[in-house]
């Protein structure tokens, strides 16, 4: 957890293969891709998610955490 109150770390779930692998949120971008460590996917963020913590991981991204918003990004 952060000073501020914050998640940093959540654990992904992958959707294709179930791998599963805790890692650290980035607090000042959106992240979009991530691969997968299990089968090599590149997730992406479901439509209308911000990054692909909000879409397959424990946590919501921090910027969401923060603001309670539905997406952080543009």
């Amino acid at each position: 957890m952060s000073d501020d109150g914050l998640e940093l770390r959540s654990t992904i779930t992958c959707p294709i293969c179930g791998h599963q692998a805790t890692e650290t949120m980035p607090t000042n971008a959106c992240q979009y891709f991530y691969d997968c460590t299990g089968c090599g996917a590149i997730l992406r963020p479901k439509a209308g998610d911000c990054c692909v913590f909000c879409s397959y991981a424990t946590m919501p991204c921090p910027p969401i955490q923060e603001s309670g918003a539905k997406s952080c990004c543009g």
